[in-house]
């Protein structure tokens, strides 16, 4: 296929995203007062808890087997190796520009984490339908797509949260901490410090609710108590591996426990302290249950199939599944808006982020992918490698903006980022999966 011809077929779903995305933009203007902030939050909670886990499960569960789950092996290293690369590309850009340090979570979590979900599932339909046949079979290649894709989507989701998440949180909590030691006397902060009864929510963000803390479970909160001491420190590179190490333990250390076997009370304050909605986000929990349904076939033939005997529940989870990426692209353009108002972000950090996100992560990923193709690793259907290849040239997860709300710090910076790499994005994607499509077929 000519680049030309292919260059085309890759502004088509392009310009469907830019078109949805500007709709919901337009009608979140002031002069419209349809997608508001009043309106937006009951439509994210139904986007988070109800659409993306229905769109998940069902697709996961139609398309996914035990044997394509082991052919898909390759996915959830190339989406890690996209996440820690982007995150040494946002340290570079963070030394490089001098990042103020309330931004330098943002920085990180633009540059590591991409939408490898929501516009992957926009993006591959489309190219099956415009390809005219360059992937196979059009239905066989929405089907195979839409399984890369809902894997794509479930697998980001557990990193996303994860690992991004718990980098944000630690910038963060380190400037909620030194503000803290502003606001306060040296004495009280002295003080709340010895006292591991007043550790503040934000040294343990969603995953943990710490109360009342007795001598038996001492060497737990010890390991939180850790974290928060490191409040007058610039976080390095062995702060965000001892974090992820320390978070590992507590969860070995509680599994231990339970496995000894412990008394009802002692039970129940285990769960009041390790929230689990945070480990087990709507997105994780559905694409679990689509996995299962796939892989255990007595499962599948009960759900799956028009003759099955279930068939009305596989349905209904579509139906209310298919909901899911309008509304996300709607969202997305009324987020956008905010970033026209601006917040003094200097220009070198923004050119900084798009540098990264469409010009070194793309290079680096078909390094990668390349790579894996020739020593065999990887599944020789041109579609996966193409959605393999666009993980890496995607834009910043929208999930950043909610981290950033979730935490009160660098709302306005997120706007701009997130307004400047959509709209770059609109030429990037379509040179990229032109060229894309180019090297797979």
């Amino acid at each position: 296929m000519e680049f030309w011809k292919l260059f085309i077929v890759a502004l088509m779903p392009v310009l469907k995203v830019l078109l949805v995305t500007a709709v919901g933009a337009f009608i979140a203007l002031d002069c419209f007062d349809i997608l508001k902030d009043n309106a937006r939050k009951p439509l994210n909670s139904m986007v988070y808890y109800v659409f993306t886990p229905a769109l998940l499960s069902s697709n996961l569960a139609k398309t996914l087997t035990l044997k394509s789950l082991v052919i898909l092996w390759f996915m959830p290293i190339n989406i890690l190796l996209s996440f820690t690369i982007g995150t040494a590309f946002g340290w570079l850009i963070i030394k490089i520009t001098r990042t103020p340090r309330h931004l330098q979570g943002l920085v990180l979590g633009c540059c590591s984490a991409g939408n490898v979900g929501n516009l992957p599932l926009i993006i591959v339909p489309a190219v099956c339908k415009e390809s005219s046949g360059a992937f196979g079979d059009v239905e066989a290649c929405y089907r195979n797509g839409m399984a890369y894709v809902s894997m794509s989507m479930a697998i980001g989701s557990i990193y996303i949260w994860c690992y991004v998440y718990n980098i944000v949180r630690i910038y963060t909590c380190e400037i909620s901490n030194i503000n803290r030691v502003d606001d306060s006397t040296v004495a009280s902060v002295s003080a709340a410090e010895r006292d591991p009864e007043n550790l503040s929510a934000c040294s343990t963000g969603q995953l943990v609710n710490v109360g009342k803390i007795s001598q038996e479970n001492d060497q737990m909160g010890q390991l939180e108590i850790e974290c928060t001491n490191r409040q007058a420190k610039v976080i390095q590179w062995s702060d965000i591996i001892n974090w992820n190490m320390i978070s590992l333990s507590y969860t070995f250390l509680l599994c231990c426990r339970y496995q000894k076997g412990k008394d009802d009370e002692t039970v129940e304050n285990d769960s009041q302290r390790i929230n689990l909605k945070a480990l087990f986000a709507p997105s994780t929990t559905g694409s679990i249950v689509g996995m299962v349904i796939g892989a255990v076939a007595p499962l599948q033939k009960v759900l799956i199939g028009d003759n099955a005997p279930l068939h009305v529940v596989q349905d209904s989870a579509s139906m209310i599944g298919d909901a899911a990426v309008p509304a996300i692209t709607l969202l997305i353009g009324a987020n956008l808006l905010k970033g026209l108002k601006g917040s003094g972000m200097q220009t070198s950090l923004i050119v900084g982020v798009i540098i990264v996100r469409f010009i070194a992560l793309p290079a680096v990923g078909v390094g990668i992918v390349k790579g894996a193709v020739h020593f065999g690793w990887l599944h020789p259907d041109p579609l996966y490698q193409f959605v393999l290849l666009l993980q890496f040239a995607l834009p910043p997860a929208v999930a950043i903006s909610t981290m950033t709300q979730l935490f009160g710090v660098g709302v306005g910076e997120c706007s701009v980022i997130m307004l400047a790499t959509y709209s770059c994005a609109t030429v990037s994607l379509t040179l990229w999966c032109a060229f894309f499509m180019w090297l797979v077929l």
